[in-house]
């Protein structure tokens, strides 16, 4: 997976690691990994990439707050696409 990378006001971006299906959930009826607010640390399953019909759990990899959802849940999202802002802890 991509290192967040930090932007010019401080905030880490969670990039996706590959092209794929962003899932904010499990499932349909299940609630979203993450949201605004949610603290997060290194461990973290922020959402999960399908790619060739394999789900693969992505995570924060790092630590601190989560300020903004980039995408919507089943958006086609590219490689190093933007998926969530961090505010570092």
């Amino acid at each position: 997976a991509t290192p967040a990378a930090a932007d010019a006001s401080g905030l880490h971006t969670i990039e996706s690691p590959m092209v794929g299906t962003f899932f904010a959930a499990a499932n349909p009826d299940a609630p979203p990994f993450v949201s605004v607010g949610s603290t997060v640390g290194p461990d973290t399953v922020v959402c999960i990439m399908e790619a060739m019909k394999i789900f693969n759990e992505i995570k924060a990899e790092c630590s601190g707050t989560i300020q903004q959802v980039l995408v919507e849940n089943g958006e086609s999202v590219e490689f190093g696409q933007p998926l969530y802002l961090v505010q570092p802890s």
